[in-house]
This record gives C-alpha cells, structure tokens and sequence, in this order.
C-alpha cells in the first residue's frame, strides 16, 4: 500500500488549487514508511484525499501527480503524459526551419522532475527528482518511440539532484551515442549544440522568440552582446544587419563555439570582436573608456536558484543593468532578461528601474519577453514563468 502524507489544518488550500509542490512545513505526519520516489497519497488533516504523488526528503517533500484518486500512476499513466506533451509540441515538430524544441516541461505537462529536449534526432534527459530517476528508463524508451530520434542522452546533472539525495549522472541512456557536436536549424539559422558539456541540455531553446526579435532591432546598429555563450543572440544581430557585435563570454569553450556558429552562418569575418572574459568586468572597464553602443543583450546565467539567493541576485542584476545603460547612446536598446525563478517579472522590472534611476537614464518599455510556448507555464504553477524581461529604449 502506497504511504500517506498528512497536511496540518488549513494547509491544503495549494494543493487543493493543483500547485504540484507540497512543502515539508505544510506536513503535519507520514504514515508507512515511503522512501524518495515512492508513490504516496496526500491527505488533509481529517484525512480526506487531495493527490497523489512522488515522495521526497528534500524541502518539497511531495510533488503532486494527479488530483484523481481513482487514478493508477503506473506505466500507463506516464506514457499516456508522455504522448500528450508531444503532441502538444505537433506543431513544433513541422515547422520549417526547425528542429529543436523542449519535448517535456516537467510540472507544466504535468511530469514533475522530468525534462527532455529535442536536437534533431537526438534526445537529452534530464531526471532531477527520485521518482523519475528510478523512471527514466522507460521513460527513455517511450521518448524513443513517440519522436524520430536515434537515442537519448541523459544529462541527470543539474545542483537540483543534490537537495534530492541524487548523485549526478550523464552518459547515453538508450540507443545511439550522439556525436560530440550535433548541428540543429532555429527559423532557419544553424547552430552547433553540445549535449554532453553545453549549459542545460546544451543550448538555450527558452530563448527562441526572444532572439527572433532582433531581426527588427539589430539593424544598422552596433550591439555588445553579453554572457553571449555560443553566439545565438550576436547571429540574429548580424542577420538583422548590425554594424558590428562585440561579444562576452567567460568560457573559453563556450567562445569558440559561438565563433564556430557565426562562421556556420555565414558571419565569421563579420565586424567585431570577442572577449573571453568576465561581463561585469568588461562593462566597467568599457564604461571607464567611454565605450558605446547602441543595443546592448544582457542574458546571465541563472543568479538566483532559490528564493534565499534573491537579495544578492538582484544587486547583481541592478549592477549588470546599471553598467549597460551607462553606455547605452541616446535612444539605444537594452535587451535584458533573468532566468532566476526566484525573481518574478515584478521585481526584475523593479530592479531595472533602480538601475535606469542610478543610471540617469529615462527608459521605456516597448517590448516584454518570456520563454518559448514548448516551455508552458501553468497559472497553478507560476514559478514555471522562470525566463523574464524587458526590451527598453533610452528616453
């Protein structure tokens, strides 16, 4: 029999509106003995049922799975999950130009701890809880089956696993090995993506209609584009027709994979330059010498990944800011983003103005971003809206 989770008085009213994270302070007491990935039933304090879901020692000790009781979360139940988040990701799927997109969104096609990418004709896995780890297996063999895929990967590696009791794992997990490189096609441009070392599964798919709109911002101008990583952003720049693009990126190898991307486009002798190097440095440096721009791209790397971090995140994210619109020329664009859960669009666009204030710039907002459709976020579940920001031109 499946153990049973109790909430304390008036502690089910999230549960009860579909949040599928249920916290350890919420619990009042665990009967039967579950381990970390067990199925368990959660109940109110007068032991009326609420869901079911997969167990946890960490601080989300429960993420809730189905709100049915008469439900059976067995073999069928995930893979009939698994074919509805790809067949809502159909329409990706046949679109010309493109073939690289997030298969399974994890809470938000209602899969908790379960990511899983398509790089044309490769798949990367991510299991980040003990629920789908024991899964992913399976799991791996149906993705293989439901998509045109020669194998899937798994990168098993994110800090999450961790506060899970899990140990990082990566390496094939079914199928064919990829090669070290695969080349994928985004609205048509090229893009190398490496599975094994690149940031999340590889490459930043969350971003795909964020950088679309530089093909109407870039042009005739002169962008810097910074945590540049492996070039997407400075591409569309270039095929927007910017002057030039100065790129920052404090990886080496993350470097040499964007210039290997600007060559694969066609922009490898283009205007510029590359600087492998820290952002934050270089800006103040750049701000120092009264270096200028016209657009300027801030896309940093994940500052805050839980709420304790928030403080500290958004000095970074108003220093980072406050630099940028420094150098920005009379009616320049900042295109500026946050991929901390932890800072909602509220407060990034609190933190951007303190900045703009500091600054002495005046700034107006002529563009909102957020992440990819392929990235849904439920309204039960608004920490799933991770990927912010703002398009603003100086006054």
């Amino acid at each position: 029999m499946p153990g049973q989770v109790r909430l304390k008085a008036k502690a089910e009213r999230a549960a009860r509106r579909y949040h599928p994270w249920l916290y350890s302070g919420a619990v009042d007491r665990v009967e039967g003995k579950p381990r970390p990935g067990d199925l368990v039933a959660v109940t109110d304090a007068q032991g009326d049922f609420i869901a079911w879901g997969h167990y946890s020692t960490s601080n989300i000790r429960v993420r809730l799975l189905d709100w049915n009781q008469e439900a059976r979360i067995d073999e069928t139940w995930w893979s009939n999950r698994l074919a509805e988040a790809v067949k809502r990701r159909a329409h990706l799927a046949r679109r010309p130009g493109l073939n690289a997109y997030r298969v399974v969104f994890a809470e938000s096609d209602g899969l908790p701890g379960l990511i899983a990418d398509y790089y044309h004709g490769w798949i990367v896995l991510q299991a980040l809880t003990p629920g789908v780890d024991r899964l992913k297996s399976f799991l791996a063999e149906r993705l293989l089956t439901a998509l045109p895929a020669e194998g899937v990967f798994e990168r098993s590696d994110a800090d999450s696993r961790g506060l899970e009791g899990l140990e990082s794992k990566q390496g094939p997990l079914l199928g064919s090995t990829p090669p070290d490189l695969i080349e994928i096609e985004e609205h048509g441009f090229r893009f190398l993506v490496n599975p094994a070392q690149g940031q999340k599964t590889g490459f930043y798919l969350d971003q795909r209609p964020n950088r679309r709109l530089l093909l109407d911002l870039a042009a005739d101008k002169d962008v810097l584009d910074c945590f540049s990583y492996t070039a997407s952003f400075s591409v569309y720049a270039y095929a927007a027709g910017a002057k030039s693009v100065v790129r920052i990126e404090s990886s080496a190898d993350a470097s040499e994979l964007g210039r290997a991307n600007l060559e694969l486009n066609g922009y490898g002798r283009a205007p510029g330059q590359t600087l492998v190097a820290d952002a934050f440095r270089v800006l103040r440096e750049f701000r120092d010498r009264d270096r200028s721009f016209d657009l300027i791209v801030l896309d940093p790397p994940k500052l805050a990944p839980t709420r304790a971090q928030v403080s500290k995140a958004a000095r970074a994210y108003k220093d980072i800011n406050l630099l940028a619109l420094k150098l920005l020329r009379p009616d320049g664009l900042l295109v500026t983003c946050s991929c901390s859960s932890g800072v909602d669009a509220d407060l990034f666009q609190k933190i951007v103005f303190g900045a703009s204030l500091d600054a002495g710039r005046r700034v107006r907002i002529i563009g909102r971003l957020s992440q990819g459709s392929d990235h849904p976020a439920l309204l039960s579940f608004p920490e799933a809206a991770y990927l912010k920001g703002l398009i603003g031109r100086v006054v």
